[in-house]
């Protein structure tokens, strides 16, 4: 079943409801559907369209966005309706892009000429430093996150059991089925893609296989906090803190593993805290064990593992969409899973599998931070199959 993602009707509002105003950028994960978008959106439309992919375009050949902008002139002068709009996706891929897009863009400013214009990408790092250094005040973006339970269970009735382990990959969806090949395709089609093309290709990474390790590490220990100095014990030539960081700044913004930051008011705190690894879809997390779905469901104490990381996920994924920040919380042997800020309202957020209530770390944050509330999902809390479906900006009403 084909759904159309929320955002479709974000980028109508902002290309058939108003005045050509921004570029926008729509960017996110790989396979999450941001080309299918931009063809719903052509389906839908009734402006002239001109959609290309700079997927097979040598790098340096940035006369290509010029020559595809041209080509949507021409049909723009053609055009009965005065109004046009050309939808350019990997645009990341080609070096200097931003100028480019940049010189014409102002071009048609200056001539009036109604071009309106889409970028689609995967790479968050490298859209947002072209975005910065060339285009300020001219875009908006749309961030297109990995799918959601509701989404995955609207279109392939995954149940919330499913959705915690297979994740939010629409394309592995009819796979499940065989849990051996649907394994193969998220290692081969998905990681090793997202690592070697979004990363490698684009990004100077001296040592590629120490990143890898860190990725797999990383999954391994996902919902759980280590510090820089336990993670260099055991990777191999691991370089230093600094490396590790960057590395995983770069798995970030692919859109597979993250590594939250301790919640403190004071940044410089944030900034120097051991990071809490937690990926984006629980798939990265499944499709590397050799045990199957139904071995690890019926071991609470590893299944809760899963529920905490796609509960993690969740709320990692909406925080990109909607704008909280998403940090944990943890002094002496008091923790908090998962904090989330918004403006000047903090919410503390307790994962709990068995029937535990309240925990030790929930009541030290509140004595020592006074959030705006604190919630136990598991059991004895917000169910986690309900809290999965639910928007966590919400919270925040």
């Amino acid at each position: 079943m084909l759904i159309e993602r929320q955002q479709k009707a974000l980028l109508e509002k902002r290309l058939d409801a108003e005045p050509r105003r921004f570029i926008q950028v729509i960017h996110g994960p790989r396979q999450v559907g941001k080309t299918t978008l931009a063809q719903q959106f052509m389906q839908a439309t009734k402006q002239t369209t001109h959609f290309t992919t700079a997927d097979n375009v040598s790098v340096g050949q940035s006369a290509w966005i010029s020559q595809q902008w041209e080509a949507t002139r021409i049909a723009l002068r053609r055009s009965p309706r005065k109004e046009a709009i050309l939808i350019i996706d990997e645009i990341q891929k080609i070096s200097n892009w931003s100028e480019t897009v940049k010189r014409e863009w102002d071009n048609d400013s200056a001539n009036n000429l109604n071009l309106k214009v889409v970028l689609l990408g995967s790479s968050r790092l490298l859209l947002q430093e072209g975005l910065s250094e060339s285009l300020a005040g001219r875009f908006e973006t749309i961030y297109l996150g990995h799918w959601s339970y509701s989404e995955m269970k609207q279109a392939f009735g995954l149940t919330p059991e499913e959705y915690v382990w297979f994740g939010g990959y629409p394309g592995a969806a009819a796979l499940i089925g065989d849990e051996e090949r649907w394994s193969r395709y998220i290692k081969d089609s998905l990681i090793e893609s997202s690592i070697s093309r979004d990363i490698l290709m684009l990004n100077r990474v001296d040592k590629p296989a120490l990143m890898k390790r860190l990725f797999e590490l990383g999954c391994h220990y996902s919902g759980q906090i280590l510090s820089y100095t336990k993670i260099m014990g055991q990777l191999q030539d691991a370089g230093n803190t600094t490396t590790l960081a960057h590395y995983l700044q770069l798995l970030d913004t692919a859109g597979l593993l993250g590594g939250l930051e301790k919640y403190s008011p004071e940044i410089v705190r944030r900034r120097a805290s051991s990071p809490k690894f937690q990926v984006h879809n629980t798939a990265l997390i499944s499709a590397q064990q050799e045990s199957t779905f139904n071995d690890i469901v019926e071991k609470p104490a590893e299944w809760g593992r899963w529920v905490e990381s796609a509960i993690g996920a969740h709320l990692l994924n909406h925080s990109l969409s909607t704008g909280y920040q998403l940090n944990y919380w943890r002094h002496g042997n008091h923790e908090v899973d998962f904090i989330l800020v918004h403006k000047s309202k903090v919410i503390g957020l307790e994962v709990k599998s068995g029937s535990t209530r309240y925990t030790s770390g929930i009541e030290a944050f509140k004595q020592r931070y006074n959030p705006e509330k604190v919630l136990l999902v598991g059991n004895s809390g917000i169910p986690w199959q309900d809290f999965l479906a639910i928007d966590p900006a919400e919270l925040f009403l």
